[in-house]
């Protein structure tokens, strides 16, 4: 596409440090499957005036990786032609609109965040709710307001 609109000078974010390194030549190529891609990629690169390759983690992309697990996920039977993502961007987070409030009028996480930040629980709390309260907790990392859920992969919901 870039090539196609005549850009000359080029910027490529890529998750996969391998294959920036091997695609500007500074690691060699132990997977004999992915050569000819790299090859591919490495003669696409002359065709612009400047190019640069910059590694982000995934960790640190995940929109990116949302919209490459999506596109994995499509199966379209015109290989020539692809149907547009539309992406709407919304002015506070989604999750608000789907919090529900407990009968005491507070957020169902009120007392894991309460725990996170002075490290109590509710008055009247069993060891058993204490104990699960505890056991969450583990899986949440506060920020200012928000409580962000930790994800297998550190990763911050």
């Amino acid at each position: 596409m870039a090539i196609d609109k005549d850009i000359q000078d080029l910027l490529v974010i890529g998750d996969s440090d391998l294959l920036i390194h091997q695609v500007q030549g500074e690691w060699a190529m132990k997977n004999s499957k992915i050569a000819p891609y790299v090859k591919f990629v490495q003669r696409l690169c002359k065709r612009f005036r400047k190019i640069e390759f910059r590694h982000t983690p995934r960790l640190q992309n995940e929109f990116t990786d949302a919209l490459a697990t999506i596109s994995s996920m499509i199966k379209h039977p015109n290989t020539n032609y692809i149907d547009p993502v539309e992406i709407y961007w919304k002015e506070q987070p989604a999750h608000y609109s789907h919090v529900e409030v407990e009968s005491d009028r507070r957020p169902w996480y009120f007392d894991i965040k309460r725990y996170l930040e002075i490290r109590t629980y509710p008055d009247n709390a069993t060891f058993n709710q204490k104990k699960a309260i505890h056991r969450m907790a583990n899986n949440f990392f506060p920020s200012g307001e928000t409580l962000y859920r930790r994800t297998s992969d550190m990763g911050l919901l």
